[in-house]
């Protein structure tokens, strides 16, 4: 399918959830983008994909009772992220311990949840793997209020998070509230894997949020066109993932994270400054081009004359000492 078909099929009536999946899709491949910029700076990818395991519960409950799952998933995941909040304040363990312990529990419970619906084996591989094209339009709605609070959230609390992700320690001694900060960044992460749940399920969902990030990190030293790179990155990815998967009839979220898997390859490559192939020129240029040859035998120098101290000229000290 070339992509003016595609484009013709977005407008078609007897299509309608193909723009939905579209909107849903780069709704949160551009959220997903902004908060995976701080998961890659902080080193949270664990994080990340434990908060993909903590809101199964919620949509679990949610399926079973009919209700919304982005609401549902929501709630979950953010009773978890509060709960690994005030746990990890205990040194006696680290936060991944800590994290390890809730979000797999949580995981479990979703899977024990969903195991009492009726058509079990069909809602749980919706859950693992996603359902884009059976989204309705109220979950549209909710993914695209959602994704607005976390974006302005983000814009609003961005120098304290950057304080954070420099200096912890620094930053609490200067009266910053890591806590707090923490917990809401958590929530906000939360929040991002719920509405991409739908995309490209619990187990990929990980991808949008670490998989743009890092290859915009490759293409910039700098955090705010980062910040920038990383959303775009992720919206062209889910929208010619979406492309691809239509045109070629294979599953949507996969074919979204192998387009951000082979844009991540391609940077890691021809990164203009960071790239494999800028690192081997640069190498290349610093060593020398040949081997210098030996210096060629000429003629020995001649010594200077020597001077030869003689008593008709005194040493100036000496003679004014003398007279």
């Amino acid at each position: 399918m070339n992509p003016i078909d595609f484009f013709t099929d977005l407008f078609n009536p007897e299509l309608a959830f193909l723009p939905k999946a579209l909107a849903v899709a780069v709704i949160s491949s551009i959220v997903c983008g902004v908060v995976g910029t701080h998961v890659v700076l902080r080193g949270m990818a664990f994080i990340g994909d434990a908060v993909s395991h903590a809101v199964f519960p919620g949509l679990a409950i949610a399926f079973v009772i009919s209700g919304n799952l982005v609401l549902g998933g929501v709630f979950a995941g953010v009773a978890t992220a509060v709960l690994v909040a005030v746990f990890s304040q205990n040194r006696r363990l680290n936060e991944s311990s800590i994290i390890g312990v809730f979000f797999v529990a949580a995981f479990a419970l979703g899977v024990v949840i969903i195991s009492q619906a009726p058509g079990y084996a069909g809602s749980l591989e919706q859950f693992l793997f996603g359902s884009i094209t059976g989204i309705p339009i109220s979950d549209l709605y909710v993914a695209g209020i959602t994704g607005l609070v976390v974006l302005v959230a983000m814009f609003l609390l961005h120098k304290e998070f950057v304080t954070i992700s420099l200096d912890r320690e620094s930053a609490r001694a200067l009266g910053v509230p890591v806590f707090w900060l923490d917990l809401v960044l958590y929530v906000l992460v939360t929040l991002a894997v719920v509405i991409s749940v739908q995309t490209i399920g619990n187990i990929l969902v990980l991808a949008l949020l670490v998989t743009p990030a890092a290859t915009a990190r490759m293409l910039t030293d700098r955090l705010g066109v980062m910040m920038l790179l990383s959303p775009a990155i992720g919206g062209v990815g889910a929208f010619v993932g979406l492309y691809l998967s239509w045109s070629w009839d294979i599953p949507t979220g996969g074919t979204i994270v192998l387009v951000l898997t082979a844009a991540f390859l391609l940077a890691w490559f021809l990164a203009p400054r960071q790239g494999l192939l800028a690192k081997a020129i640069r190498r290349a240029r610093r060593s020398p081009a040949t081997t210098p040859l030996p210096p060629s035998p000429g003629p020995s120098p001649r010594a200077a004359p020597a001077v030869r101290e003689t008593d008709d000229d005194p040493d100036p000290v000496n003679a004014g000492a003398l007279s």
